[in-house]
């Protein structure tokens, strides 16, 4: 329910011109709308809560839209939504045609960037910064970037380059000491233990121990040797690349972040400043476990999330960590790295029973993939566990680390297809189209639980880099505990044999292809792999039958149903063929089964193209059966 001086908020307008005392009062309100808002909808809890003085702070000094705020990843916008315009919106959060859970331009003015992978903020906010010089225009660019955030290259690559810009630029790291999985890795060794009251205070005075114990960052302590004392003040990294550093400040006192921002905004030059925040703030379940309470589902804030009692169907994450602890027992040289997701890829068990085989590498999926390629040389066998959308940032390496030199690894990639409520970000959708272009690397297409399984056993035992793509959430309730075995690689199975219409299904849109063709007599194979394709099935159904359809959960646009074109050319084989999958559209949020409704790629939609292509009589397509074809 939204309380009284939050409901006088329209705007920032509004909040520039509230009092501090009044700034306080709606810091509470705007937690607590927060809290109850995702307590109705899911979506992302604990980083929102952290997030709600540093937005009321900076909406309140700085005069937005016309000042450019860049939220880095974007899951801690709630309060800013809330702030911009968009308070009376929040029951759709997430929701289909509801408003996203990340920043969008085309939502709102005050989304001055899209946002919603990390570590984007600071080269999107010094571009702002740089063009506004260059046009003349007075502006101030803000990027606001998380702990976790600032251990990819990318971040560091921008702050390289904005030391040097001579643009206005300011840079605020919001210190959480927590992304979604531990963060990781040297900076956040450095910034947790340089940066913590206690340590900062007794570090002055025992600088040459410290350095012993804290391992290097970028080689500053060799460099700079006559700078030694410098290394453990905070300021020595930041101000290394030509930044003005401030810090670190309590981000939830408003009584300090006010006057540091003010001061701030009449700096000129790259400007950073460093708050500590707390994720969940406010809410105890939240504060003790930021990890359960980061992207809860639907649950009331007075009892808080309670964990289900009657057994849920597997997700294929965990039929994957599963596999993976399965396949570490039976082979002492399978090692797993996941870029900072192990919560999410279902690597918790591994990470207990496997210490010393799991590798987190933070938020750098290009190096995840390297690294991998490094151990594979050495004879190592690495299982890279990663969202389908994050391969996106590894495509160079993939091709030209592992790829090329034809390392094995195991690229295990989640979800793929739609997923949901995340939207167009996180949507799992070109992997295919990417990846079979690229020489050496097969791609794996599980059904269902039981096949995925099966297709990461097989993986695991080839000789060059292999996907394994599977989508979030449970599958149709398979077996999935079976002992290690493996299949042939690029053979297909007929689930269903019938006549007149053959449906080459990819993935486990398998199933709604299945019950569509029963009320067709058609026949279903599932082709388990989209490279290599089976030329051999594909010959005989595109003879026995009178068209061919394929079904994917993927981009048609150089997919799976291209692949099976491309494979028909090439034998010189002419039939109707009639591909589904995604069109050339950015997929929207919301119920993954409804946008798989509105897509036609459940049991009823494939049904219904079908019919509406070749007509009612599956065994009779309409006349211009001579002619290959590619319906959408």
């Amino acid at each position: 329910m939204t309380s009284h001086l939050l409901s006088t908020v329209d705007s920032p307008a509004d909040v520039r011109r509230m009092s501090r005392d009044q700034l306080k009062q709606l810091a509470r309100e705007l937690r607590d709308h927060v809290l109850h808002s995702v307590a109705q909808t899911g979506g992302h809890l604990s980083s929102n809560l952290g997030t709600v003085e540093l937005t009321i702070a900076l909406h309140h000094v700085f005069h937005t839209p016309d000042d450019r705020i860049i939220w880095d990843v974007g899951h801690q916008t709630y309060p800013h939504k809330i702030l911009t315009g968009r308070r009376d919106q929040m029951p759709g959060l997430r929701q289909l045609g509801g408003i996203s859970g990340f920043p969008r331009r085309e939502e709102s003015p005050y989304d001055a960037f899209g946002t919603a992978h990390s570590s984007t903020s600071i080269s999107a906010a010094l571009g702002m910064a740089v063009a506004s010089r260059q046009l003349g225009v007075d502006r101030h660019c803000i990027a606001v970037i998380g702990d976790g955030a600032m251990t990819a290259g990318m971040a560091f690559e921008a702050m390289n380059n904005a030391g040097v810009a001579d643009a206005n630029l300011l840079v605020i790291l919001n210190d959480n000491d927590m992304s979604i999985s531990p963060p990781v890795g040297a900076l956040n060794r450095y910034l947790a233990q340089l940066l913590s009251g206690g340590f900062y205070a007794t570090a002055k005075e025992v600088g040459s121990q410290v350095l012993r114990n804290v391992p290097p960052l970028f080689e500053l302590a060799k460099r700079f040797e006559q700078q030694a004392k410098g290394l453990v003040l905070p300021a020595t990294l930041f101000e290394k690349f030509g930044f003005n550093y401030v810090g670190p400040i309590d981000g939830h006192d408003l009584d300090t972040l006010i006057p540091t921002l003010l001061n701030l905004k009449d700096r000129k030059g790259p400007q950073f400043l460093h708050v500590i925040t707390r994720k969940g703030r406010g809410y105890q379940q939240a504060e003790e476990d930021p990890v359960t309470y980061h992207g809860p589902g639907k649950f009331d804030p007075a009892v808080g999330i309670v964990p289900a009692t009657k057994p849920a169907a597997k997700t294929f994450s965990q039929v994957f960590g599963d596999w993976l602890c399965d396949m570490a027992a039976a082979d002492p040289k399978l090692v797993a790295i996941t870029p900072a997701m192990r919560e999410g890829s279902g690597m918790v068990e591994f990470h207990k029973r496997f210490p010393d085989r799991y590798v987190d590498v933070g938020i750098a999926e290009q190096h995840a993939v390297t690294f991998a390629a490094g151990l594979a040389c050495e004879g190592l066998k690495p299982v890279v566990a990663i969202y389908s959308t994050f391969l996106q940032r590894a495509y160079d390496q993939l091709i030209h680390d592992a790829a090329l030199q034809s390392l094995p690894m195991v690229l295990a990639l989640d979800r793929a297809g739609i997923v949901g409520a995340d939207g167009p970000t996180h949507a799992g959708l070109y992997d295919i189209a990417f990846l079979r272009t690229v020489p050496k690397v097969s791609i794996a297409c599980p059904s269902d639980e039981r096949e995925c399984r099966l297709l990461l056993t097989t993986a695991h035992h080839m000789d060059h880099p292999v996907a394994v793509r599977y989508p979030r959430g449970a599958g149709v309730g398979a077996p999935s505990n079976e002992p290690l075995q493996t299949v042939e690689v690029g053979k297909g199975v007929v689930r269903r044999q019938g006549k007149g219409i053959a449906i080459l299904a990819f993935g486990t849109l398998l199933h709604p292809a299945l019950e569509a063709a029963r009320s067709l007599d058609a026949t279903v194979a599932d082709m388990r792999w989209a490279k290599p394709l089976d030329v051999d099935l594909i010959r005989e159904l595109a003879q026995t039958h009178t068209a061919l359809v394929t079904v994917e959960e993927g981009a048609l646009m150089g997919g799976a149903g291209s692949a099976v074109l491309e494979t028909l050319q090439s034998l010189g084989l002419n039939l109707p063929v009639l591909c589904l999958g995604v069109p050339d559209v950015f997929t929207a949020h919301g119920d993954p089964k409804v946008l798989l409704q509105q897509l036609g790629l459940d049991a009823h939609g494939i049904l219904a193209s079908i019919e509406a292509r070749f007509g009612a009589s599956s065994a009779t397509p309409k006349a211009e059966g001579s002619v290959l074809k590619r319906v959408v």
